[in-house]
């Protein structure tokens, strides 16, 4: 038996998971999407602070650890976010993918052209 597309699997449950919750990225208004790139941007923010305290980040504190575990739990926070708001974008797993590969390029050639200028438009084509 064929293993799953791993990203098409997450993309399906994560959108099971947000119709259960009552969220349904299909055929949503731009009031809506507007609310819910808000709404999934403000929780990702959050996720990455709790990240952040999963990191001794505090020089003068001698008491934390770092919590590998915890920091691995709220990547995968991180990531059922932003799947969420990648459909509210109308982006499924195979549309991330492209574009992802399209800005892989463009930050490989920022590297080989050292990136001493922005370019706004180096990107456009994603």
């Amino acid at each position: 038996m064929a293993e799953p597309d791993q990203l098409r699997e997450l993309f399906r449950m994560q959108r099971a998971l947000n119709e259960r919750i009552g969220v349904h990225t299909e055929g949503m208004s731009e009031a809506d999407k507007t609310k819910w790139v808000l709404n999934y941007c403000r929780a990702m923010n959050q996720e990455i602070a709790e990240l952040t305290d999963s990191v001794p980040w505090k020089w003068w504190a001698k008491y934390q650890q770092f919590d590998e575990q915890n920091a691995r739990v709220e990547v995968v926070d991180l990531l059922h976010f932003l799947i969420s708001l990648a459909q509210v974008l109308g982006m499924g797993a195979d549309d991330v993918f492209q574009a992802y590969v399209k800005k892989n390029a463009v930050n490989f050639q920022r590297q080989e052209t050292g990136y001493a200028q922005k370019d706004e438009n180096d990107s456009r084509h994603i």
